[in-house]
């Protein structure tokens, strides 16, 4: 997806009628985080889609922030969208958080009747995570919107 000049992932965006998706999203690395929910609302927003975020501590938290939505919520969302960014320090932390959320996020799709889209940067320095923020890698943010969108979309014609 951060393929520079991917013009695929644009093509066939679709409008799914009274769409509502929740956005999960961390407190750490906020500014990263902020651009990132800015450009998928900016999509979902454009697809009339309605909107609702989220807000969890670390990225390591997003899959409970979702399963607990899930369960406890009186609207059940057409899709979830979690937004994150585990930048690697120097200790071996970063790929536990990043084994831990991928898994988290992949058992959740597997488990609940919402796609769950992952819009978690996983990257080595702050650098990395500004150029997937509308920087030469594209917007994580937007193109998960654009997932999400897809996703809604394939799962009501399978319904």
């Amino acid at each position: 997806m951060a393929t520079k000049g991917n013009t695929l992932l644009n093509k066939g965006i679709p409008a799914p009628e009274d769409a509502f998706v929740v956005i999960v999203k961390t407190e750490w690395n906020s500014t990263i985080i902020n651009s990132l929910e800015k450009g998928a609302k900016k999509v979902l927003k454009e697809a009339g889609a309605t909107v609702k975020t989220l807000v969890v501590p670390g990225a390591f938290e997003l899959p409970f922030g979702v399963k607990q939505h899930y369960t406890y919520a009186k609207r059940t969302p057409d899709a979830y969208i979690v937004l994150g960014a585990v930048i690697q320090g120097d200790t071996p932390h970063f790929d536990y958080v990043c084994k831990g959320v991928t898994d988290g996020i992949m058992q959740l799709n597997l488990q609940i009747d919402a796609p769950v889209i992952f819009g978690v940067l996983t990257v080595l320095n702050e650098q990395q995570a500004i150029e997937r923020i509308g920087g030469v890698h594209g917007h994580k943010g937007e193109e998960a919107a654009i997932t999400a969108l897809k996703m809604i979309q394939l799962n009501r014609s399978l319904k």
